[in-house]
């Protein structure tokens, strides 16, 4: 699989997820476009995977919480004459807490970026995928978009399964134009998410089973999208929870994952 003369945008390119997507896609030959709010982070991998595989890396840092950043980011692209060929929306973090803990400019921003940003951002790029027949999209989901709702990071789960529902209608739309749309359903993986998120004493009691490196889930879902997987969930455990929360009645699977929460999640 080699992406030559393509350009790749990743979103949350900076750290976690978001870097080893972008020295996977470098690896295949993808020029890169790398968007983060950490300008320094941003520059040190840029020249990291210019050196290593001689593509072309733009930066830009850029905050997707607010509402007119994907404009700017297009508007830039556009000027300098780059088409976007692969979308990698990948920024994103999460609120500990329950619901009524975090302010509500908290949840605007959460929003905005989880929600609004990524929908934004295909909005802009994929009229050009389309004309030109050719594109993949993943949207970096969730395995907590798949399952009941829980207790503490309240909309997190909510956003993640907007964004498989999301993923899906754009599949179905562009079925056939030479565009492919995956949502990737991550459980955990080791990054410095939990970290960010004040939750890493939590998740650190957690078997190490449940855990993957991002390298594989990156490589799974490059590979998905290329054989037009719409929903791909990377890992056995990952695929066992998926399985077994959609063959059990809701109220159970919705009662496991409420007196589980607590052991992941900082909630009340």
């Amino acid at each position: 699989m080699t992406y030559r003369e393509k350009w790749a945008l990743i979103t949350g390119a900076s750290a976690g997820i978001g870097a080893v997507f972008a020295k996977a896609l470098a690896a295949r030959g993808a020029n890169l476009v790398l968007v983060a709010r950490r300008e320094d982070r941003l520059r040190a991998l840029a020249d990291e995977l210019r050196a290593a595989h001689a593509i072309d890396v733009r930066i830009i840092a850029a905050d997707l919480a607010v509402d007119d950043a994907p404009d700017t980011v297009f508007a830039r692209l556009k000027a300098d004459g780059v088409d976007i060929d692969i979308l990698v929306n990948n920024a994103g973090f999460g609120m500990p807490g329950v619901y009524t803990e975090n302010d509500w400019q908290a949840h605007r921003d959460f929003i905005e970026l989880m929600v609004t940003g990524y929908a934004h951002m295909t909005h802009l790029f994929l009229p050009g995928m389309l004309a030109r027949g050719y594109g993949r999209i993943i949207h970096v989901s969730s395995v907590a978009g798949l399952v009941a709702g829980s207790s503490g990071h309240t909309l997190y789960g909510a956003s993640k399964a907007f964004l498989v529902s999301f993923a899906q209608s754009l599949a179905a739309e562009c079925d056939g134009k030479g565009v492919n749309v995956t949502a990737l359903c991550p459980g955990f993986t080791y990054s410095e998410f939990h970290d960010v998120n004040d939750t890493r004493a939590l998740v650190s009691a957690l078997p190490k089973y449940m855990f993957m490196a991002p390298e594989p889930v990156v490589e799974g879902a490059l590979d998905a999208v290329e054989k037009g997987h719409v929903v791909y969930v990377p890992g056995a455990w990952n695929k066992f929870v998926v399985w077994l929360m959609k063959a059990l009645p809701r109220p159970w699977g919705a009662a496991i994952v409420r007196g589980q929460s607590k052991s992941f999640r900082r909630g009340d």
